[in-house]
């Protein structure tokens, strides 16, 4: 039988390297996906924020594709945020040593 996801997720992280490579990944997964969640409740797709940010829909796929290799500016995710009527805050967290 197959591990769900969760559990296969569970046994990963016991390793120490994955489970380092992973915390240094989240924060990229967390804003794109935080970028599709907010161009969802706006009611957009990627075509018509792409047309709000006078751009092609392949930049708006890459910009929320979690995959991507980019690493958006800070003035871009502002303004895609702009474009689905939201404000960006950033938020520092002290590390636990």
């Amino acid at each position: 039988m197959r591990p769900t996801l969760k559990e296969f997720k569970k046994k990963a992280l016991s390793n120490p390297e994955v489970a380092e490579e992973y915390n240094r990944l989240s924060p990229a997964y967390a804003l794109r996906k935080q970028l599709i969640k907010i161009r969802q409740s706006a009611g957009f797709t990627q075509e018509e924020i792409a047309e709000i940010l006078h751009t092609k829909k392949s930049n708006i796929s890459r910009l929320e594709n979690v995959n991507s290799k980019i690493s958006p500016k800070l003035s871009t995710i502002e303004e895609y945020a702009k474009a689905a009527g939201y404000k960006l805050e950033i938020n520092f967290v002290r590390q636990a040593q």
